[in-house]
């Protein structure tokens, strides 16, 4: 099923590993709970560093692995709880179901999910649709925001230090 809802876009050059931490964290100061964000690009575009940023940049201050073979890495941030999804490894989206992902997504807990097309047809549709590509040296990051996020958390992003929108793009 098509998603018909309304998105409004913002695209970024990212330049460098620092840069895309910096990313995650402002947007761990614009998304509201209960948001899903999925994470698209190829192997070793970023999506880990950005969720690591994310993560952070909520309060978390230990590691953040990815969870590749874990399929889920949850976390307690006060009385946030986010979930982070990495499903790469998924051969069948229905083994999804098997584990009880839609219990993750309670409307309260932020749930970030890399690779969701491996999930397909058993995710609910995203807050936040994050792409990210390579661009000359860094990246490309482009990030469709839901209209239930609206214009509040792209002008917040717009006005987060160090985010630099591409110029010529809406």
């Amino acid at each position: 099923m098509a998603d018909t809802r309304a998105r409004t876009s913002l695209m970024l050059d990212v330049a460098d590993e620092p840069a895309m931490l910096e990313l995650g964290s402002a947007l761990a100061r614009c998304l509201p709970a209960g948001a899903v964000v999925t994470l698209s690009g190829d192997l070793g575009m970023g999506k880990t560093t950005l969720a690591r940023g994310l993560i952070q940049g909520l309060g978390h201050m230990g590691a953040v692995k990815s969870p590749t073979y874990t399929l889920v890495e949850p976390y307690e941030l006060g009385e946030r709880k986010v979930y982070h999804f990495d499903l790469y490894r998924v051969s069948d989206p229905e083994e999804l179901e098997f584990m009880g992902i839609r219990d993750y997504f309670d409307g309260e807990s932020l749930v970030l999910v890399e690779w969701p097309e491996c999930g397909a047809g058993f995710l609910p549709r995203a807050d936040l649709v994050v792409t990210i590509q390579a661009e000359g040296g860094g990246r490309r990051v482009q990030l469709q925001m839901a209209e239930s996020l609206g214009e509040s958390c792209l002008e917040c992003l717009r006005n987060e230090p160090g985010i630099r929108e591409k110029s010529g793009v809406q």
